[in-house]
């Protein structure tokens, strides 16, 4: 699978949950399809997962990078 775009990824991934819901797709079309369902949410999940590691950084202002908490 190319490397998508999150936008792009959840597009495709809206298409292909509209073309199941539709209940006009053969079995094995159905299972190639969820298929790639399945591996496009895991490219999803790895995005919002490095968005968040991302994010969850403070830069102090002597540059020092640290952990974002909401807690403290």
């Amino acid at each position: 699978m190319e490397e998508l775009s999150f936008e792009e990824s959840l597009e495709q991934l809206e298409e292909i949950v509209n073309k199941l819901e539709s209940g006009n797709v053969p079995l094995d079309d159905a299972i190639d399809e969820f298929t790639k369902a399945m591996n496009l949410v895991k490219l999803c999940n790895a995005k919002l997962n490095n968005a968040e590691e991302a994010i969850a950084k403070i830069v102090k202002d002597n540059g020092d990078i640290v952990d974002f908490n909401v807690n403290e």
